[in-house]
């Protein structure tokens, strides 16, 4: 089981296994030529070892089952001189795959109208901040910060976490459970109750949330923190390593990377942080979160935070916890201020059909999803073309990429974001107005997870789906 895996960093500071769910473009082709997307490649333009697909199809080099895409690669077109898209280039069997995909949803899964506006009940906290017996430079970052009253998960996580219990948390993104275990964990290393914390995140871009979210909660306390991703520089990171920081938050893959190259000892942590594991369990790390967790040392405070608690989830769980206590919020679905609505479209005037809603002046903040990398590039060139101020996030950008496209959409100096399934679940901006998925997503699982990237904040969001 702990067979000593080589994994190489990439030459653009990338990690070839960062923790991110490859995209279905990210497939190679069985006749190990070179690729014609953006992927990994060697100096002699064939495939470096993690990207070259076993003999058998099934899985890697380093034993990982590599996941079927659920669907084919679906180009987008090339613009025309007028703008206008060009009928994407598929082969029959791409084609067949495609319509073979379509008939797996059911259109009125997609059909739905907010009838009455959901709000959340206010919720009376049993304890205030200033009630919570942590140290005071805490409590003056949290109120630096502008947090009034604990949220219901931070009410009932942050005292079992300062008293060193084991914690099972179910609850949803944007409940605040970030804070729920970065405020505790703070005071028990300032405390030495702890020594060192590892948090593990599925995606680089949630593991980038909660490394800032730590930055100001640790403000003028001493404590030091690595982000440890891909597509940002490992040097960096083993520098940053070398200082021995309190606080490493990472993403599976880059996490085992550095411990393969012996820069990082799990063994040296006696706290861990599972966050989002049914996000993780999905996205096929499983394996990864089992090395970690064997690395560990016996002695040590476990948390475990999770939307959900699937039945895959309970051996890790017996593995990971030691008579832990169970914590769940319950809030309303992602998808119950959201309405629904499908758009019959052809692969001709696909493009035509999205110009005429985005010229519209209630698509004031829009995420437009896609199933490849390489047709978000392709769409993300015809709407530039076309006058839109667009950007795309996929996984190919690097770190510095994905933060900047996210930031410039966030603080609206673009108005338009082209994303993959890789990096839905790591989008956490408000006032999203309109969510249009512009090719099926592979599971229904996906297109909720896309479409709650919408009315938040108890607002009604948009949401439409494209049918061929």
């Amino acid at each position: 089981m702990n067979k000593k895996r080589n994994y190489t960093p990439s030459r653009d500071g990338g990690s070839r296994r960062d923790g991110d769910r490859p995209d279905s473009s990210d497939r190679p082709s069985r006749d190990r030529g070179p690729r014609r997307d953006n992927g990994s490649k060697t100096r002699d333009g064939g495939f470096s070892s993690s990207d070259r697909p076993s003999r058998d199809g099934g899985s890697g080099r380093d034993g990982r089952p590599r996941r079927s895409s659920g669907g084919p690669r679906r180009d987008g077109g090339a613009p025309r001189r007028d703008g206008s898209a060009s009928a994407p280039m598929r082969s029959r069997q791409q084609g067949r795959a495609q319509r073979n995909a379509d008939k797996k949803f059911d259109p009125s899964l997609f059909i739905k109208k907010v009838e009455e506006q959901v709000t959340e009940p206010v919720y009376v906290p049993k304890h205030m901040f200033s009630d919570f017996l942590i140290e005071p430079q805490i409590k003056k970052n949290i109120e630096h910060k502008g947090y009034k009253n604990p949220t219901p998960i931070q009410d009932a996580v942050i005292p079992v976490l300062l008293e060193g219990k084991d914690v099972i948390a179910t609850a949803n993104t944007g409940t605040g459970k970030t804070a729920a275990f970065l405020i505790p964990l703070i005071h028990n290393v300032l405390t030495k109750k702890t020594s060192r914390v590892l948090i593990v995140a599925p995606t680089r871009e949630l593991a980038d949330q909660i490394n800032a979210e730590l930055i100001e909660f640790k403000d003028k306390t001493g404590i030091l923190s690595t982000l440890c991703i891909g597509g940002a520089s490992m040097s960096i990171q083993i520098r940053d390593l070398k200082k021995n920081p309190q606080f490493v938050i990472g993403t599976p893959g880059r996490l085992i990377d550095l411990e393969q190259n012996g820069m990082l000892r799990f063994s040296g942590f006696d706290a861990i942080v599972l966050d989002e594991v049914d996000t993780m369990l999905d996205m096929g790390f499983i394996k990864d979160i089992q090395y970690i967790s064997k690395k560990l040392p016996e002695k040590r405070h476990s948390l475990f935070f999770s939307a959900t608690i699937p039945a895959a989830m309970n051996d890790l769980m017996k593995r990971f916890l030691h008579d832990p206590v169970s914590v769940s919020v319950k809030t309303r679905q992602s998808s119950s201020n959201v309405n629904q609505d499908v758009i019959r479209v052809s692969k001709e005037n696909k493009v035509d059909v999205l110009h005429d809603l985005l010229i519209k002046p209630e698509f004031k903040r829009v995420i437009i999803f896609m199933r490849t990398k390489r047709s978000a590039d392709k769409l993300s060139k015809i709407l530039r073309e076309r006058g839109f101020e667009v950007i795309a996030i996929h996984g190919d950008k690097t770190q510095g990429q994905r933060k900047k496209a996210l930031s410039l959409f966030k603080d609206g100096v673009v108005n338009i974001l082209l994303a993959t399934d890789v990096v839905a679940r790591g989008i956490d901006i408000d006032d999203v107005s309109h969510v249009i998925n512009f090719d099926l997503p592979q599971a229904y699982e996906d297109y909720i997870h896309r479409i709650g990237r919408t009315g938040r904040a108890d607002k009604v969001g948009q949401a439409i789906t494209f049918i061929e």
